[in-house]
């Protein structure tokens, strides 16, 4: 856990350390702009299907991840977004 956590803060100091002119090329801008969204959405997607080492194809979830897809689609605000795919996984787990 220590070598993860020093790892993972000498990887951050790099990011301080690249000069600037390397972040100012539009390739690598175009990159770092979009870094974050393709990393959130791998996110997403391991925690919507998987279950420790197996996937888990439950359907509550993919009830809720659909019905916040939609909710994002139509331009909810994120607490909207985050209520109804919770309102829906609850549903459909009740039922």
């Amino acid at each position: 856990m220590i070598a993860t956590s020093v790892g993972c803060y000498l990887l951050k100091l790099a990011g301080y350390l690249v000069p600037a002119r390397y972040l100012q090329a539009p390739r690598i801008r175009q990159i770092v702009e979009v870094l974050p969204v393709a990393l959130l959405s791998a996110l997403v997607v391991v925690e919507l299907l998987a279950h420790g080492r197996h996937i888990d194809l439950d359907g509550a979830r993919l009830a809720g991840f659909g019905a916040g897809a939609i909710a994002v689609w139509r331009r909810a605000p994120f607490l909207v977004v985050v209520l109804v795919a919770g309102a829906t996984a609850a549903l459909i787990r009740l039922v």
